[in-house]
Protein backbone atom coordinates (compact mmCIF):
# COMPACT_ATOMS: atom_id res chain seq x y z
CA UNK A 1 0.00 0.00 0.00
CA UNK A 2 1.18 3.89 -0.72
CA UNK A 3 0.75 5.94 1.97
CA UNK A 4 1.34 9.80 2.53
CA UNK A 5 1.44 10.86 6.31
CA UNK A 6 1.33 14.83 7.12
CA UNK A 7 2.87 16.02 9.71
CA UNK A 8 6.80 14.92 10.79
CA UNK A 9 6.47 15.64 14.24
CA UNK A 10 6.80 12.45 16.97
CA UNK A 11 3.88 11.10 16.23
CA UNK A 12 4.18 11.12 12.27
CA UNK A 13 7.74 9.75 12.29
CA UNK A 14 6.73 7.03 14.66
CA UNK A 15 3.51 5.94 11.95
CA UNK A 16 6.11 6.20 9.16
CA UNK A 17 9.28 3.99 10.80
CA UNK A 18 6.37 1.36 11.88
CA UNK A 19 4.76 1.15 8.49
CA UNK A 20 7.39 1.25 6.33
CA UNK A 21 9.17 -1.63 8.51
CA UNK A 22 5.52 -3.60 7.86
CA UNK A 23 6.39 -3.16 4.27
CA UNK A 24 4.37 -0.26 2.76
CA UNK A 25 5.90 2.82 0.78
CA UNK A 26 5.32 5.88 2.85
CA UNK A 27 5.29 9.38 1.75
CA UNK A 28 6.45 11.67 4.47
CA UNK A 29 5.44 15.31 4.60
CA UNK A 30 5.58 18.45 6.28
CA UNK A 31 4.60 22.08 5.68
CA UNK A 32 8.52 22.19 7.16
CA UNK A 33 10.98 20.99 4.62
CA UNK A 34 13.43 20.87 7.54
CA UNK A 35 10.67 18.53 9.89
CA UNK A 36 10.73 16.31 7.32
CA UNK A 37 14.76 16.17 6.98
CA UNK A 38 14.76 15.73 10.81
CA UNK A 39 11.70 12.67 11.09
CA UNK A 40 14.07 10.48 8.21
CA UNK A 41 17.29 11.09 10.13
CA UNK A 42 14.90 9.82 13.27
CA UNK A 43 13.38 7.03 11.60
CA UNK A 44 17.39 5.97 10.57
CA UNK A 45 18.78 6.49 13.56
CA UNK A 46 16.22 4.24 15.16
CA UNK A 47 16.67 1.24 12.35
CA UNK A 48 20.55 1.45 12.60
CA UNK A 49 19.77 1.08 16.77
CA UNK A 50 17.61 -1.94 15.17
CA UNK A 51 20.30 -3.50 13.35
CA UNK A 52 22.59 -2.85 16.01
CA UNK A 53 20.78 -4.81 19.01
CA UNK A 54 20.18 -7.65 16.51
CA UNK A 55 16.34 -7.07 16.30
CA UNK A 56 16.68 -6.11 12.63
CA UNK A 57 19.51 -7.21 9.72
CA UNK A 58 21.06 -4.41 7.50
CA UNK A 59 19.02 -5.53 4.20
CA UNK A 60 15.79 -4.50 5.84
CA UNK A 61 16.90 -1.77 7.29
CA UNK A 62 18.08 -0.75 3.52
CA UNK A 63 14.68 -1.75 2.28
CA UNK A 64 12.78 0.04 4.86
CA UNK A 65 14.42 3.01 3.59
CA UNK A 66 14.04 2.91 0.70
CA UNK A 67 10.27 2.55 1.21
CA UNK A 68 10.84 6.31 2.99
CA UNK A 69 9.77 8.76 0.43
CA UNK A 70 10.65 12.28 1.79
CA UNK A 71 7.99 14.86 -0.05
CA UNK A 72 8.33 18.32 -0.21
CA UNK A 73 4.54 19.34 -1.01
CA UNK A 74 2.14 17.66 1.12
CA UNK A 75 -0.61 18.88 -1.43
CA UNK A 76 1.49 17.23 -4.25
CA UNK A 77 -1.06 15.16 -6.76
CA UNK A 78 -0.64 10.93 -5.73
CA UNK A 79 -2.42 8.85 -8.25
CA UNK A 80 -1.23 6.07 -5.94
CA UNK A 81 -1.54 7.17 -2.63
CA UNK A 82 -4.51 4.30 -1.23
CA UNK A 83 -4.47 5.67 2.40
CA UNK A 84 -3.91 9.50 4.34
CA UNK A 85 -2.85 9.76 7.90
CA UNK A 86 -2.57 12.82 9.52
CA UNK A 87 -0.75 13.73 12.42
CA UNK A 88 -0.83 17.96 12.34
CA UNK A 89 -1.07 19.46 15.64
CA UNK A 90 -4.36 18.99 17.56
CA UNK A 91 -6.14 21.56 16.13
CA UNK A 92 -9.96 21.76 14.20
CA UNK A 93 -9.11 24.50 12.42
CA UNK A 94 -5.39 23.10 11.25
CA UNK A 95 -6.75 19.72 10.48
CA UNK A 96 -9.79 20.67 8.31
CA UNK A 97 -7.46 23.15 6.37
CA UNK A 98 -5.40 19.87 6.03
CA UNK A 99 -7.97 17.25 4.71
CA UNK A 100 -9.65 20.01 2.39
CA UNK A 101 -6.36 20.59 0.53
CA UNK A 102 -5.71 17.11 0.26
CA UNK A 103 -9.35 16.24 -0.60
CA UNK A 104 -9.11 18.32 -3.83
CA UNK A 105 -4.72 17.11 -4.69
CA UNK A 106 -5.78 13.43 -4.34
CA UNK A 107 -8.50 10.61 -5.49
CA UNK A 108 -11.12 10.22 -4.42
CA UNK A 109 -11.02 6.60 -3.86
CA UNK A 110 -7.96 7.71 -1.08
CA UNK A 111 -9.06 7.10 2.15
CA UNK A 112 -8.56 9.63 4.94
CA UNK A 113 -7.38 9.01 8.29
CA UNK A 114 -6.71 11.33 11.52
CA UNK A 115 -4.27 11.00 14.16
CA UNK A 116 -6.62 13.00 16.53
CA UNK A 117 -6.63 12.08 20.29
CA UNK A 118 -9.32 14.58 21.74
CA UNK A 119 -11.19 16.05 18.47
CA UNK A 120 -14.23 14.70 16.77
CA UNK A 121 -13.76 12.92 13.96
CA UNK A 122 -17.30 13.81 12.60
CA UNK A 123 -16.75 17.41 13.33
CA UNK A 124 -13.34 17.37 11.16
CA UNK A 125 -15.05 15.11 8.30
CA UNK A 126 -18.24 17.64 8.33
CA UNK A 127 -15.43 19.91 6.49
CA UNK A 128 -14.94 17.64 3.86
CA UNK A 129 -17.25 17.69 0.78
CA UNK A 130 -17.15 13.92 1.06
CA UNK A 131 -17.26 13.05 4.62
CA UNK A 132 -17.71 9.42 4.50
CA UNK A 133 -13.72 9.03 2.70
CA UNK A 134 -13.04 10.12 6.91
CA UNK A 135 -11.87 7.97 10.10
CA UNK A 136 -9.61 8.26 13.35
CA UNK A 137 -6.97 6.30 13.36
CA UNK A 138 -5.67 6.90 16.47
CA UNK A 139 -1.97 6.16 17.65
CA UNK A 140 0.12 6.10 20.61
CA UNK A 141 3.59 7.64 21.44
CA UNK A 142 6.54 5.78 20.36
CA UNK A 143 3.90 4.18 17.68
CA UNK A 144 6.67 1.23 17.25
CA UNK A 145 6.31 0.25 20.30
CA UNK A 146 2.50 0.81 21.79
CA UNK A 147 1.22 -2.06 19.70
CA UNK A 148 -2.62 -0.74 20.27
CA UNK A 149 -4.45 1.67 17.81
CA UNK A 150 -7.83 3.12 17.90
CA UNK A 151 -10.21 2.85 14.74
CA UNK A 152 -13.04 5.07 15.31
CA UNK A 153 -15.42 5.43 12.45
CA UNK A 154 -17.11 9.24 12.19
CA UNK A 155 -21.16 9.56 12.13
CA UNK A 156 -20.83 9.27 8.25
CA UNK A 157 -17.89 6.92 7.36
CA UNK A 158 -18.21 4.06 4.96
CA UNK A 159 -18.75 1.49 6.71
CA UNK A 160 -16.30 -0.65 4.65
CA UNK A 161 -13.85 1.79 5.79
CA UNK A 162 -13.32 0.72 9.43
CA UNK A 163 -12.70 -3.23 8.73
CA UNK A 164 -10.09 -2.10 6.01
CA UNK A 165 -8.44 0.14 8.66
CA UNK A 166 -8.13 -2.80 11.11
CA UNK A 167 -6.92 -5.19 8.78
CA UNK A 168 -4.13 -2.82 7.73
CA UNK A 169 -3.09 -2.18 11.21
CA UNK A 170 -3.25 -5.52 12.51
CA UNK A 171 -1.06 -6.65 9.00
CA UNK A 172 1.60 -3.80 10.35
CA UNK A 173 1.66 -6.09 13.74
CA UNK A 174 -0.27 -3.23 16.18
CA UNK A 175 -3.95 -4.52 17.76
CA UNK A 176 -6.40 -2.41 16.20
CA UNK A 177 -9.62 -1.59 18.25
CA UNK A 178 -13.06 0.04 16.79
CA UNK A 179 -14.08 2.83 19.24
CA UNK A 180 -17.42 4.60 18.92
CA UNK A 181 -16.34 8.87 18.17
CA UNK A 182 -17.07 9.89 21.73
CA UNK A 183 -15.15 12.27 24.22
CA UNK A 184 -11.43 10.65 24.49
CA UNK A 185 -12.24 8.04 22.83
CA UNK A 186 -11.81 4.47 24.97
CA UNK A 187 -8.38 4.97 26.04
CA UNK A 188 -7.43 8.32 27.45
CA UNK A 189 -11.06 8.08 28.64
CA UNK A 190 -10.35 5.33 30.64
CA UNK A 191 -7.49 6.23 31.84
CA UNK A 192 -9.79 8.98 33.63
CA UNK A 193 -10.64 6.99 36.53
CA UNK A 194 -7.16 6.70 37.95
CA UNK A 195 -5.91 10.32 37.77
CA UNK A 196 -9.70 12.27 38.66
CA UNK A 197 -9.57 10.06 41.87
CA UNK A 198 -6.03 10.53 42.74
CA UNK A 199 -6.62 14.19 42.28
CA UNK A 200 -10.15 13.94 44.69
CA UNK A 201 -7.79 12.07 47.55
CA UNK A 202 -5.57 14.83 47.55
CA UNK A 203 -8.05 17.02 47.56
CA UNK A 204 -9.48 15.69 50.64
CA UNK A 205 -5.47 15.49 52.00
CA UNK A 206 -6.20 11.88 52.57
CA UNK A 207 -2.17 11.83 51.86
CA UNK A 208 0.76 13.10 49.58
CA UNK A 209 1.26 12.61 45.95
CA UNK A 210 4.05 10.15 47.35
CA UNK A 211 1.70 8.38 49.89
CA UNK A 212 -0.91 7.66 46.82
CA UNK A 213 2.10 6.95 44.37
CA UNK A 214 3.82 4.62 46.48
CA UNK A 215 0.13 2.65 47.72
CA UNK A 216 -0.55 2.75 43.60
CA UNK A 217 2.54 0.98 42.96
CA UNK A 218 2.68 -1.46 45.96
CA UNK A 219 -0.98 -2.04 46.36
CA UNK A 220 -2.52 -2.28 43.15
CA UNK A 221 0.58 -3.04 41.07
CA UNK A 222 0.71 0.09 38.32
CA UNK A 223 4.18 0.27 36.91
CA UNK A 224 3.84 4.19 37.70
CA UNK A 225 1.68 6.35 40.57
CA UNK A 226 -1.05 8.59 39.16
CA UNK A 227 1.28 11.79 40.15
CA UNK A 228 4.50 10.44 38.56
CA UNK A 229 2.16 9.53 35.63
CA UNK A 230 0.61 13.19 35.36
CA UNK A 231 4.26 14.47 35.13
CA UNK A 232 5.80 12.30 32.91
CA UNK A 233 2.61 13.14 30.76
CA UNK A 234 2.44 16.63 31.53
CA UNK A 235 0.08 18.50 33.65
CA UNK A 236 -0.81 21.03 31.04
CA UNK A 237 -1.66 18.05 28.61
CA UNK A 238 -3.93 15.93 31.55
CA UNK A 239 -5.81 18.27 32.90
CA UNK A 240 -6.69 19.61 29.21
CA UNK A 241 -7.94 16.31 28.42
CA UNK A 242 -9.84 15.50 31.77
CA UNK A 243 -11.38 18.99 31.39
CA UNK A 244 -12.60 17.74 27.24
CA UNK A 245 -13.88 14.19 28.22
CA UNK A 246 -15.36 15.75 31.26
CA UNK A 247 -17.04 18.76 29.14
CA UNK A 248 -18.22 16.10 26.53
CA UNK A 249 -20.07 13.59 28.54
CA UNK A 250 -21.94 16.57 29.49
CA UNK A 251 -20.21 17.14 33.09
CA UNK A 252 -20.62 13.44 34.23
CA UNK A 253 -19.88 13.70 38.04
CA UNK A 254 -17.54 10.09 37.82
CA UNK A 255 -15.15 11.73 35.43
CA UNK A 256 -15.41 15.30 37.53
CA UNK A 257 -11.68 17.71 37.73
CA UNK A 258 -10.39 19.12 40.44
CA UNK A 259 -9.85 22.44 41.23
CA UNK A 260 -5.81 21.77 42.37
CA UNK A 261 -4.75 21.47 38.40
CA UNK A 262 -5.71 25.19 37.15
CA UNK A 263 -3.48 27.21 38.98
CA UNK A 264 -0.67 24.56 38.87
CA UNK A 265 -0.72 24.35 35.07
CA UNK A 266 -1.05 28.13 34.99
CA UNK A 267 2.21 28.54 37.07
CA UNK A 268 3.99 26.22 34.95
CA UNK A 269 4.44 23.35 36.94
CA UNK A 270 3.94 20.29 33.92
CA UNK A 271 5.94 18.21 35.31
CA UNK A 272 9.38 16.64 34.18
CA UNK A 273 9.15 18.62 30.89
CA UNK A 274 9.29 21.83 33.23
CA UNK A 275 11.79 20.78 35.83
CA UNK A 276 9.16 20.85 38.45
CA UNK A 277 5.26 19.16 38.28
CA UNK A 278 4.26 17.32 41.90
CA UNK A 279 7.82 16.40 42.17
CA UNK A 280 11.08 18.22 41.34
CA UNK A 281 13.60 17.17 38.60
CA UNK A 282 16.93 17.91 36.87
CA UNK A 283 20.45 17.99 39.00
CA UNK A 284 19.81 20.53 41.55
CA UNK A 285 15.92 19.00 42.33
CA UNK A 286 15.86 17.84 46.33
CA UNK A 287 15.49 13.74 46.25
CA UNK A 288 12.35 12.79 47.51
CA UNK A 289 12.23 12.36 51.45
CA UNK A 290 12.26 8.51 52.06
CA UNK A 291 8.88 7.11 54.31
CA UNK A 292 9.49 7.84 57.83
CA UNK A 293 11.31 5.23 59.96
CA UNK A 294 8.87 2.36 62.04
CA UNK A 295 9.28 3.82 65.37
CA UNK A 296 6.13 2.15 67.75
CA UNK A 297 5.86 -1.22 69.79
CA UNK A 298 4.96 -4.02 67.31
CA UNK A 299 4.52 -5.97 70.48
CA UNK A 300 1.71 -4.21 71.88
CA UNK A 301 -1.65 -5.89 71.31
CA UNK A 302 -3.61 -5.74 68.85
CA UNK A 303 -7.45 -6.98 68.29
CA UNK A 304 -8.78 -6.67 64.97
CA UNK A 305 -12.60 -5.99 65.13
CA UNK A 306 -14.60 -7.41 62.87
CA UNK A 307 -17.81 -4.88 61.02
CA UNK A 308 -20.65 -6.01 59.75
CA UNK A 309 -19.84 -8.23 56.63
CA UNK A 310 -16.61 -7.83 56.69
CA UNK A 311 -15.99 -11.24 58.76
CA UNK A 312 -13.53 -12.93 55.89
CA UNK A 313 -11.36 -9.82 55.48
CA UNK A 314 -10.72 -9.88 59.39
CA UNK A 315 -9.82 -13.35 60.00
CA UNK A 316 -7.16 -13.19 56.94
CA UNK A 317 -5.93 -9.89 58.87
CA UNK A 318 -5.94 -11.76 61.86
CA UNK A 319 -4.43 -14.91 60.21
CA UNK A 320 -1.14 -12.93 59.38
CA UNK A 321 -0.81 -10.66 62.32
CA UNK A 322 -0.58 -14.30 64.42
CA UNK A 323 2.10 -15.54 61.75
CA UNK A 324 4.13 -12.71 62.43
CA UNK A 325 4.09 -13.32 66.18
CA UNK A 326 2.18 -9.96 66.84
CA UNK A 327 0.46 -10.27 70.20
CA UNK A 328 -2.95 -10.92 68.67
CA UNK A 329 -6.04 -10.55 71.11
CA UNK A 330 -8.95 -12.83 71.23
CA UNK A 331 -12.51 -12.56 72.25
CA UNK A 332 -15.63 -9.76 71.67
CA UNK A 333 -13.69 -7.05 72.25
CA UNK A 334 -10.28 -5.34 72.74
CA UNK A 335 -8.26 -5.05 76.02
CA UNK A 336 -7.96 -1.31 77.27
CA UNK A 337 -4.10 -1.46 75.97
CA UNK A 338 -5.03 -2.79 72.51
CA UNK A 339 -4.97 -0.89 69.45
CA UNK A 340 -7.62 -1.78 67.42
CA UNK A 341 -7.59 -2.88 63.14
CA UNK A 342 -10.30 -2.51 61.23
CA UNK A 343 -10.58 -4.22 57.84
CA UNK A 344 -12.68 -1.33 56.07
CA UNK A 345 -14.44 -2.00 52.54
CA UNK A 346 -15.95 0.93 51.36
CA UNK A 347 -16.58 2.66 55.26
CA UNK A 348 -14.87 4.52 56.65
CA UNK A 349 -12.90 4.08 60.12
CA UNK A 350 -15.04 6.67 61.86
CA UNK A 351 -18.21 4.88 60.83
CA UNK A 352 -16.98 1.99 62.47
CA UNK A 353 -16.13 3.42 65.72
CA UNK A 354 -19.30 4.61 65.96
CA UNK A 355 -21.11 1.65 65.04
CA UNK A 356 -18.93 -0.54 67.32
CA UNK A 357 -18.33 0.93 70.13
CA UNK A 358 -14.67 1.07 69.92
CA UNK A 359 -12.07 3.33 71.35
CA UNK A 360 -11.43 6.26 69.15
CA UNK A 361 -8.46 6.95 69.78
CA UNK A 362 -6.82 3.72 69.82
CA UNK A 363 -9.05 2.09 66.16
CA UNK A 364 -7.62 2.30 62.95
CA UNK A 365 -8.26 1.12 59.64
CA UNK A 366 -6.60 -1.46 57.51
CA UNK A 367 -6.98 -2.27 53.65
CA UNK A 368 -7.74 -5.46 53.03
CA UNK A 369 -6.79 -5.67 49.26
CA UNK A 370 -3.97 -8.21 48.85
CA UNK A 371 -0.80 -6.21 48.45
CA UNK A 372 1.37 -6.04 44.98
CA UNK A 373 4.51 -5.78 47.01
CA UNK A 374 4.99 -5.60 50.64
CA UNK A 375 2.98 -2.83 52.18
CA UNK A 376 -0.17 -2.57 54.32
CA UNK A 377 -2.21 0.76 54.38
CA UNK A 378 -2.90 2.65 58.31
CA UNK A 379 -5.65 4.86 57.95
CA UNK A 380 -5.77 7.26 60.71
CA UNK A 381 -8.62 9.32 62.25
CA UNK A 382 -8.95 12.94 63.70
CA UNK A 383 -9.27 11.56 67.22
CA UNK A 384 -6.14 8.81 66.96
CA UNK A 385 -3.63 8.72 69.66
CA UNK A 386 -0.31 9.69 67.56
CA UNK A 387 1.49 6.91 70.27
CA UNK A 388 -1.42 4.23 69.42
CA UNK A 389 -0.57 5.07 65.55
CA UNK A 390 3.25 4.92 66.23
CA UNK A 391 2.32 1.25 67.54
CA UNK A 392 -0.12 0.21 65.11
CA UNK A 393 2.34 0.86 62.25
CA UNK A 394 5.16 -1.25 64.11
CA UNK A 395 2.15 -4.13 64.58
CA UNK A 396 1.42 -3.92 60.66
CA UNK A 397 5.27 -3.85 59.65
CA UNK A 398 6.29 -7.20 61.39
CA UNK A 399 6.94 -9.85 59.06
CA UNK A 400 6.64 -13.64 59.22
CA UNK A 401 9.92 -15.58 60.32
CA UNK A 402 12.34 -15.02 57.08
CA UNK A 403 10.37 -12.70 55.36
CA UNK A 404 10.72 -8.54 54.76
CA UNK A 405 9.39 -6.18 56.96
CA UNK A 406 6.10 -4.42 56.02
CA UNK A 407 6.16 -1.34 53.95
CA UNK A 408 3.34 0.88 56.15
CA UNK A 409 1.77 3.93 54.55
CA UNK A 410 0.14 6.29 56.93
CA UNK A 411 -3.23 8.10 55.21
CA UNK A 412 -6.28 9.87 56.69
CA UNK A 413 -9.29 8.06 57.35
CA UNK A 414 -11.59 8.05 53.77
CA UNK A 415 -14.36 6.02 52.65
CA UNK A 416 -12.26 2.86 51.87
CA UNK A 417 -8.51 3.49 51.59
CA UNK A 418 -6.89 4.65 48.88
CA UNK A 419 -6.22 2.32 46.64
CA UNK A 420 -9.90 0.93 46.82
CA UNK A 421 -11.64 4.38 45.26
CA UNK A 422 -8.55 4.17 42.70
CA UNK A 423 -9.25 0.91 41.87
CA UNK A 424 -13.35 1.50 42.09
CA UNK A 425 -12.94 4.35 39.82
CA UNK A 426 -10.69 2.85 37.03
CA UNK A 427 -13.51 0.01 37.03
CA UNK A 428 -16.87 2.02 37.03
CA UNK A 429 -14.94 4.62 34.28
CA UNK A 430 -14.59 1.26 32.02
CA UNK A 431 -17.88 0.20 33.07
CA UNK A 432 -19.03 3.10 31.62
CA UNK A 433 -17.45 2.83 28.50
CA UNK A 434 -19.26 -0.82 27.95
CA UNK A 435 -22.63 0.53 29.16
CA UNK A 436 -22.26 3.50 26.05
CA UNK A 437 -21.05 0.77 23.46
CA UNK A 438 -18.05 3.11 22.81
CA UNK A 439 -15.86 -0.38 22.92
CA UNK A 440 -17.13 -3.90 22.97
CA UNK A 441 -15.88 -5.32 26.61
CA UNK A 442 -13.44 -7.46 24.51
CA UNK A 443 -11.21 -4.53 23.36
CA UNK A 444 -11.40 -2.74 26.91
CA UNK A 445 -9.48 -4.62 28.41
CA UNK A 446 -6.66 -5.36 25.94
CA UNK A 447 -6.56 -1.87 25.10
CA UNK A 448 -6.41 -0.77 28.35
CA UNK A 449 -3.69 -3.04 29.42
CA UNK A 450 -1.51 -2.10 26.36
CA UNK A 451 -2.43 1.74 26.52
CA UNK A 452 -1.97 2.49 30.16
CA UNK A 453 0.40 -0.22 31.37
CA UNK A 454 -2.03 -1.35 34.10
CA UNK A 455 -1.86 -4.94 35.51
CA UNK A 456 -4.88 -6.10 34.05
CA UNK A 457 -7.69 -4.43 32.11
CA UNK A 458 -10.24 -2.74 34.30
CA UNK A 459 -12.92 -5.09 33.55
CA UNK A 460 -11.09 -8.22 34.21
CA UNK A 461 -9.13 -6.56 37.42
CA UNK A 462 -12.76 -6.00 38.46
CA UNK A 463 -13.82 -9.32 37.79
CA UNK A 464 -10.77 -10.81 40.06
CA UNK A 465 -12.37 -9.66 43.29
CA UNK A 466 -15.63 -10.29 42.14
CA UNK A 467 -18.57 -8.55 40.49
CA UNK A 468 -20.90 -8.76 44.26
CA UNK A 469 -17.97 -7.53 45.72
CA UNK A 470 -17.07 -3.92 43.62
CA UNK A 471 -20.94 -3.48 43.69
CA UNK A 472 -20.50 -3.76 47.41
CA UNK A 473 -17.60 -1.34 47.55
CA UNK A 474 -19.23 1.24 45.46
CA UNK A 475 -22.06 1.49 47.41
CA UNK A 476 -20.81 1.93 50.20
CA UNK A 477 -18.52 4.53 48.76
CA UNK A 478 -21.79 6.46 47.51
CA UNK A 479 -23.35 5.53 51.16
CA UNK A 480 -20.45 6.89 53.21
CA UNK A 481 -19.77 9.63 50.79
CA UNK A 482 -22.97 11.32 48.99
CA UNK A 483 -20.73 12.18 45.96
CA UNK A 484 -22.40 10.81 42.75
CA UNK A 485 -19.21 9.84 42.03
CA UNK A 486 -19.43 6.49 43.31
CA UNK A 487 -22.59 5.83 41.98
CA UNK A 488 -22.65 2.32 41.14
CA UNK A 489 -22.74 1.67 37.44
CA UNK A 490 -25.51 0.30 35.92
CA UNK A 491 -22.83 -2.41 34.22
CA UNK A 492 -21.69 -3.44 37.33
CA UNK A 493 -25.28 -4.05 39.13
CA UNK A 494 -26.47 -6.05 36.62
CA UNK A 495 -23.69 -8.55 36.30
CA UNK A 496 -23.27 -8.68 40.38
CA UNK A 497 -27.22 -9.14 40.38
CA UNK A 498 -27.58 -11.66 37.49
CA UNK A 499 -24.39 -13.50 38.39
CA UNK A 500 -22.58 -12.56 34.90
CA UNK A 501 -18.65 -11.95 34.99
CA UNK A 502 -18.06 -7.96 34.67
CA UNK A 503 -15.78 -8.51 31.09
CA UNK A 504 -18.97 -10.66 29.79
CA UNK A 505 -20.83 -8.56 27.41
CA UNK A 506 -24.69 -10.24 27.65
CA UNK A 507 -27.37 -10.25 25.58
CA UNK A 508 -28.43 -7.53 23.79
CA UNK A 509 -31.89 -7.06 22.21
CA UNK A 510 -30.44 -7.20 18.57
CA UNK A 511 -29.11 -10.62 19.54
CA UNK A 512 -32.83 -11.66 20.28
Amino acid sequence: MRIRIVGAGAMGRGIAQWAATAGHTVELCDVRAEAVTAAVDFVRSMLERAVEKGRMSGADRDATLERLIPLDDPWAAGPGVELVVEAVREDLSTKTEVFGRLERALPETTVFATNTSSLSVTGIASALKDPTRLAGLHFFNPVPLMKIVEVVPGAATRPEIPPALTAFVEGCGHRAVTVADTPGFLINHAGRGLVTEALALLEETVGEPADIDRIARDVLGLRMGPFELMDLTGLDVTAAVIDSIWQGFRHADRLRPSYLTPNRVTAGLHGRKTGRGWYAYGPEAPALAPEPPVTGDPDRPVFVHAPEGRGRDAAALRAALTASGAAVETGDGPSSGAVVLVPVWGTSVASAVASGGLPPGRTFGVDPLPAAVRRRVLAVTPAADPAAARDARAVLARAAAGEEPWAVSVVRDTAGTVAQRLLASIVSVAAGIAERSVAAPGDIDPAVTIGLGYPYGPLAWGERIGAERMLELHRALHRTTGDPRHRPSRWVTERAQLGLALTDPGTSPADC
